[in-house]
């Protein structure tokens, strides 16, 4: 699986304007559902933000990956957004967030939503490649970056 295939710079936010965990997830939600065609919004924002009352996306290394599935949503898809500053996310290491990788699929597609989620995983035990994406200043940027490091091989 190639994480470009699932994203594009348009569904990529720098900086996010939000300042809190809830908020910021919310505008990753919109942004994916006006880029792609997920007509039923808070059917999205309801179920990513189930899934994070559930047990927290906030991986550790400053990175949040929520994720849902709803009806609806036309195929697997993602949204990165990076905050302004870190902000409190619960996650299982204690510190803020600043990297927010968002993944919505379709309810009935695991398996992909599961590729996307280890690609996803494997690229982020990269401290240089964390830091590189946290220092970016562009959609484009983080679009390259991820491009660049797909190229050398590093796949699902």
């Amino acid at each position: 699986m190639r994480l470009v295939d699932i994203l594009q710079p348009e569904t990529i936010r720098v900086p996010l304007q939000a300042v809190e965990k809830q908020s910021a997830i919310f505008e990753l939600v919109d942004l994916l559902a006006e880029k792609v065609g997920i007509e039923d919004v808070n059917a999205l924002r309801d179920a990513v933000w189930q899934r994070e009352m559930t047990r927290t996306t906030g991986i550790g290394h400053s990175v949040g990956i929520p994720h849902g599935k709803i009806e609806g949503c036309p195929s697997l898809c993602m949204a990165i957004g990076l905050t302004r500053e870190p902000i409190e996310f619960g996650a299982i290491d204690g510190q803020p967030v600043q990297l927010i990788i968002l993944l919505a699929s379709p309810a009935d597609q695991t398996g992909p939503h599961i590729q996307a989620l280890a690609q996803i995983s494997r690229f982020l035990t990269d401290a240089d490649f964390r830091t590189r994406i946290k220092q970016t200043n562009s959609a484009d940027e983080i679009y390259e970056l991820i491009k660049e490091k797909e190229s050398l091989g590093i796949e699902a």
